[in-house]
């Protein structure tokens, strides 16, 4: 067996009729091995900027006073090779028709999942997915998308996709980091732009990963991938 990996996942704006136009869903990855000192090394950075280690890294929460703080977040993820983010963006919920493709929006939803995450499985290695659910339906979904991920892989043993595990953001470094990622896509395409400390730190998304994160990158890009989905992609 190859390198074990940690996927730590999140979504935004992703019901049907929550009056929000774009639909996010992206995820951080790294190597098992290397997850506790990455958290470590998060938390040491809260707390030189003289915030608890328990502190909740969240898109909502970035703010003038706590600039300083989310930029350095920001630079970290560049900075280390280890770390690697993907999001899956649908510009425009009110083009879905999923009466034509015999689908409901939570079927939609985990097909959407499952192409955010399948260019990230390799053949030989393992994965374990850790998700931030946001609704009383938490553990149906992740059972669900265990299924729906390991069939696709015709991972019936469940070698590939270890397992599928809810977390809490506040607790997992990682799916904070993804929450705040995510946000700031999010951000962009649903074309908000309120925020001057949400906006500085977009430019500084865009000027460490190289893009304007409003296209998809290349397929292969490996540390900052967009997918920008749209409804000729596959239903």
């Amino acid at each position: 067996m190859g390198q074990l990996y940690n996927i730590y996942c999140d979504e935004s704006c992703h019901l049907e009729h929550d009056g929000e136009i774009a639909m996010t869903i992206g995820g951080i990855w790294c190597p098992q091995s290397k997850k506790d000192e990455i958290f470590h090394r998060i938390r040491e950075i809260k707390e030189e900027h003289g915030l608890s280690k328990n502190f909740e890294i969240k898109w909502n929460k970035v703010s003038p006073g706590q600039l300083d703080f989310y930029m350095d977040v920001v630079n970290y993820f560049f900075d280390n090779s280890d770390l690697h983010f993907r999001v899956l963006v649908i510009p425009n919920k009110q083009e879905l028709k999923h009466d034509l493709f015999s689908q409901t929006h939570d079927d939609f939803y985990y097909k959407m999942y499952f192409n955010m995450l399948k260019t990230l499985f390799e053949p030989g290695c393992g994965y374990n997915i850790y998700i931030d659910i946001k609704d009383t339906r938490g553990q149906r979904k992740v059972e669900k998308l265990h299924e729906v991920l390991c069939n696709n892989h015709y991972d019936f043993d469940r070698n590939l996709i270890r397992k599928v595990q809810q977390v809490r953001s506040e607790e997992v470094e990682l799916v904070a980091l993804a929450d705040l990622l995510i946000g700031a896509l999010s951000y962009i395409h649903r074309g908000k732009n309120t925020s001057e400390a949400k906006l500085r730190l977009i430019e500084r998304i865009k000027a460490r990963s190289g893009y304007n994160l409003t296209a998809s990158t290349l397929y292969r890009e490996n540390k900052f991938n967009i997918f920008v989905w749209r409804s000729g992609y596959g239903k």
